[in-house]
């Protein structure tokens, strides 16, 4: 809370950084009189706007995610502000957009938040809380607010989706006591704390580097009434494992082992963790565990091997643990067979992936659409461009209808190659569709246009994900900071940069690196103290 307070008394307190306001969805502002670097969307894209822009002035263009249109100097555009708000209620088709309108202020706390909804006639549902939830997922402050408004409207009350969410938001953004508190509430509520709860505690606790809270977590499950079973030993191990810790893991697994019941789910989940670190030899062990107790290692128990091997493009072994498959009875499924196709073709060897395809259909495995966006990736990555739309039809006719990921692989390869409209026709076929677009989907349309610098597209790109509710989170911003650096916008990388800060996500050192040796090299020392004071507060914060 501190940290958020910090940054808006600083960027209020210095005009030197520029506005970036939202004015209306694709509207950028330019004052050269050269070729504009933001040229007008085709008409085959219009179908996306509901809005017209006839706005313009001749300061940088206007840039900003929406509707986070904050550290906004308060004399400029203030009446044009007005007209902006008045137009974008108005054209809300929804009370999603209409909560979203209202909370585009940055607000230090969630009480705040809170009490800018106080007295608004919104009709509150699980329905709206759930949407709103996921739509602010990674700025927890807003998140908070909203869920504290609702409970406080009668007679909503909320559900345990909305609970869960909520607990994964405050985790997510490190905010641990929250967090916990918001559980002891939940625990009040006669059976509002299950196994997915916890997880979400659990695996929040891991992934911030927190093993022991984790699993002091799980040993406290019992006095929230979840059971510490199978399911709940595994859901832990496999937390650590995810996170680098596969010893903390098969520490857990020693300890427990004779007073929960294993399966073969927990073996595997050390196998995998084993040969995710490189430590083979203590993976075979495991290995020979399985067998000892009585159980057959599966086909996820050698894909872990396979895997392994794969990522050091030791095909020979891969190979052996083929053979030993076989001997074992043990057919390969397509995520084995997937596993090495994009392994070969990431070697590039295309025509031995490609033999991996022939040989699949041989041994009756069917493909599915990971393995279809596998290949073409493989493809795209070539080159062969081609082969990737026959690929694309040979989908279809085998009734594999294209995923989130199939499109994501498209769009990322159209990307690669400078494919503009094949890369925002693939975009509108997802909304044709109703295939819900993720952030894997924006992010190679986010690198392209910035490097094209597409001013107007990348507006319209991240009005997109807002509106498909795909919360924008560090990987986002990163792309959109060296972007702006690498494009000169300088005072749109700060702001950006000190938008993710205020959210409570720490930037990667490359990023803060690169956007402060720009700024040191065009002499913008006021702001290069400003950002180094923002990364001192927030990785001070992080480490607390």
């Amino acid at each position: 809370m501190v940290l958020q307070s910090k940054i808006c008394a600083i960027f209020f307190l210095r005009r030197s950084f520029r506005i970036c306001y939202l004015a209306k969805p694709l509207c950028t502002i330019t004052g050269s009189t050269q070729v504009p670097e933001s040229p007008d969307l085709p008409n085959w894209i219009k179908f996306f706007d509901t809005k017209t822009c006839t706005h313009s002035e001749s300061e940088d263009d206007v840039f900003v995610i929406p509707p986070l249109a904050h550290w906004l100097e308060p004399q400029k555009l203030k009446d044009n502000d007005k007209v902006v708000q008045k137009k974008l209620v108005e054209t809300s088709d929804n009370e999603v957009d209409k909560i979203s309108t209202m909370l585009e202020n940055r607000y230090p706390s969630p009480e705040n938040v809170a009490e800018a909804l106080n007295g608004k006639a919104y009709r509150v549902s699980n329905n709206l809380i759930g949407q709103l939830l996921k739509r602010f997922q990674n700025d927890w402050i807003r998140a908070y607010g909203i869920f504290k408004w609702a409970k406080d409207q009668t007679p909503y009350r909320h559900s345990p989706e909305s609970y869960n969410s909520m607990v994964d938001i405050l985790g997510k953004a490190k905010n641990f006591r929250l967090m916990w508190e918001l559980v002891d509430e939940m625990n009040h509520l006669a059976g509002c704390v299950s196994l997915e709860t916890m997880s979400k505690v659990i695996r929040r606790l891991a992934k911030a580097g927190r093993h022991q809270e984790a699993i002091d977590a799980f040993r406290s499950i019992g006095k929230y009434g979840v059971s510490t079973d199978t399911t709940a030993m595994n859901v832990l191990m496999d937390a650590l494992v995810k996170e680098g810790s596969v010893e903390d893991a098969h520490n857990v697994f020693e300890e427990l082992k004779c007073s929960i019941p294993f399966n073969l789910a927990s073996f595997n989940v050390l196998i995998h963790g084993y040969c995710k670190a490189k430590k083979l030899d203590e993976a075979w062990k495991i290995m020979g565990e399985v067998e000892k107790s009585g159980l057959e290692p599966d086909v996820i128990s050698y894909t872990a091997f396979i895997e392994a091997h794969c990522r050091e493009k030791d095909f020979r072994n891969v190979d052996k643990v083929l053979v030993q498959m076989e001997h074992k009875g043990c057919k390969p499924n397509v995520i084995t067979f997937t596993i090495i196709m994009h392994a070969l073709g990431k070697a590039k060897q295309i025509y031995e992936a490609l033999k991996v395809y022939e040989k699949m259909k041989k041994e009756g495995c069917v493909p599915d659409s990971s393995f279809y966006s596998s290949l073409i990736f493989i493809l795209g990555k070539a080159g062969r461009l081609v082969d990737v739309k026959e690929i694309v039809e040979d989908m279809e006719k085998q009734g594999v209808n294209p995923d989130v990921l199939t499109y994501n692989t498209l769009i990322s390869c159209a990307c690669a190659h400078s494919q503009e409209e094949t890369a925002l026709t693939l975009l509108r076929k997802m909304e044709e569709v109703s295939c819900k677009p993720d952030l894997k989907t924006y992010h190679p349309l986010l690198k392209m246009f910035c490097k094209k610098k597409r001013m107007k597209m990348l507006k319209f790109l991240l009005d997109q994900m807002f509106k498909n509710d795909v919360s924008i989170e560090a990987g986002t911003y990163a792309i959109l900071v060296r972007g702006m650096c690498e494009n000169g916008k300088l005072h749109l990388a700060c702001s950006f940069f000190g938008e993710m800060l205020s959210k409570g996500m720490v930037p990667k050192d490359s990023t803060f690196k690169m956007l402060k040796e720009e700024l040191e090299r065009k002499s913008m020392l006021e702001e290069m103290k400003i950002v180094e004071k923002l990364m001192s507060c927030a990785t001070n914060q992080d480490t607390s």
